[in-house]
């Protein structure tokens, strides 16, 4: 599988390897996402040799099933995907626990026992984890009396700053695999055998072994120490910021993200990065990725497919799939569809608070929205989605997954980003030709889910300030109407 690639994933013995095209004919993957998948399938393909039976076809059954019925032994670890286990399972073929995580399935589950719907939250699964097996822990409290330090990393970016000005993030060197990709992606989209989104570029992400662990320590050594801090920051020079990059190393299985993870707590016992940050990043890989990979097998197979509580119908618009910010004039949006089409990436807050913030207030269908984050990001894969999008993002699921709508207007990134300084609309007004949309909007969505949310003692306080507006009538037709954004 394209996402079990690493050391971790490997006992030994001769490993099978399908490269199968139908997976990038059946949805519009982004280019950088078909890139780095086929580089890295064939990057493992050169590193294994003769241990390695490397077959390149259209479906995964055309190659499983005829091995099988011939007699040969296939043993595989547990796939990440609904849809791949029911193949496997189909099929008859035995597989050994899942792995590339920090928590077992028994050790979420055990957790989760007996715990009524909306009562499965990240922080109470992170401190839980955290109890369990003593990594930032002193004796039986966390380290510095805390365990978790969010409301410290929450400072706006640096006032009059372009960037960070951190070291640019480690970067591959492209070789003749890459190449022989890149020409047979363009083959097949111009012969339309396969649908691609965005724009060819340089690769930006590791693709090996190697290029994953250079990766981790050169984040280790250049941002660790700044990425809580600023976690929650955006400035139109620097898309990167202090993150790691390192979430899709780890969706491909290249490193394991235990040992990302360990080289940041030692970093931290060393004294080379401050507890707030390797706290910050230990919540990221141990609270939220193993907490929304369990609940994409605890909130089963229609989760994605079945919710939408607030009665979100709208279609994705055209700018999205275009993802080139052409016809977009709120600079936040214009600047982050422009840099997904690039690259197929954007930081956490720029994904919840402008992406899926925007997408909630215009009641963009979930489900699209939801596929859509799966295709055009690097990262996306069907498990990590659901919980984010669907729950955290869009509030689809009434609150399984999080206690409240995740929205704000125009004064949360005018905050925490440089995007308001020359955008034509105004964070402080909500009515008039230059009215934020992203301000206006918050307005306008409150008005429109007010009854599905009435009950939610978290938007009591917002509720109530929406319910003093003098012109909010005026606020929601102009929203209802709106085609400049």
């Amino acid at each position: 599988m394209a996402d079990q690639l690493g050391p971790h994933f490997d006992d030994g013995g001769e490993i099978l390897l399908i490269e199968a095209k139908a997976v990038l004919a059946r949805r519009p993957y982004h280019w950088a996402k078909a890139h780095l998948i086929l580089s890295a399938l064939r990057h493992r393909q050169a590193e294994l040799g003769s241990r390695v039976r490397y077959v390149q076809t259209d479906h995964y059954r055309d190659v499983l099933k005829p091995l099988l019925s011939q007699g040969e032994s296939i043993d595989m670890v547990n796939p990440t995907s609904w849809g791949s286990r029911a193949l496997v399972a189909e099929l008859g073929i035995p597989t050994v626990p899942s792995r590339g995580f920090v928590s077992s399935e028994e050790f979420f589950t055990q957790w989760a026992h007996d715990k009524k719907p909306g009562s499965l939250k990240l922080e109470n699964y992170y401190r839980h984890w955290r109890d369990s097996t003593g990594i930032l822990m002193e004796g039986p409290q966390p380290a510095g009396g805390q365990y978790n330090y969010d409301h410290d990393n929450r400072q706006p970016p640096p006032k009059g700053a372009t960037s960070l000005g951190l070291p640019a993030p480690w970067s591959p060197v492209e070789d003749e695999i890459d190449a022989q990709v890149r020409a047979d992606l363009k083959t097949w989209s111009e012969a339309g055998e396969i649908k691609l989104l965005g724009r060819d570029g340089p690769r930006r992400f590791a693709a090996t072994r190697d290029e994953a662990l250079a990766a981790l320590a050169e984040f280790v050594e250049t941002r660790l120490m700044d990425f809580g801090p600023f976690e929650d920051a955006s400035l139109q020079g620097d898309d990167v910021m202090a993150h790691s990059l390192l979430s899709v190393p780890m969706n491909l299985g290249l490193l394991h993200p235990k040992e990302v993870i360990d080289a940041c707590v030692v970093a931290y016992e060393r004294g080379d990065a401050p507890l707030g940050s390797v706290e910050a990043l230990v919540r990221q890989i141990a609270g939220w990725r193993d907490w929304v990979w369990h609940l994409y097998w605890h909130l089963g197979e229609d989760y994605a497919r079945s919710n939408n509580f607030l009665d979100a119908t709208v279609d994705l618009p055209e700018q999205f799939w275009k993802l080139d910010g052409e016809g977009v004039e709120a600079d936040c949006m214009k600047h982050v569809l422009s840099a997904v089409g690039d690259s197929g990436y954007a930081h956490h807050i720029q994904r919840l608070m402008i992406l899926g913030n925007w997408s909630l207030q215009r009641g963009y269908n979930p489900q699209q929205l939801n596929n859509w984050f799966i295709d055009a990001f690097v990262d996306g894969t069907p498990w990590v989605m659901p919980a984010n999008v669907i729950g955290m993002s869009q509030h689809a699921d009434g609150g399984l997954v999080a206690t409240k709508p995740y929205s704000s207007g125009g004064a949360y990134i005018n905050s925490m980003t440089d995007f308001c300084h020359s955008c034509p609309f105004n964070p402080k007004v909500r009515l008039g030709q230059n009215a934020c949309p992203f301000t206006a909007g918050y307005w306008a969505f409150l008005n429109r889910v007010e009854p599905k949310i009435r009950t939610n003692h978290r938007m009591a306080q917002p509720l109530a300030g929406m319910r003093k507006l003098a012109d909010l009538h005026a606020v929601v037709e102009q929203e209802k109407h709106r085609t400049q954004w």
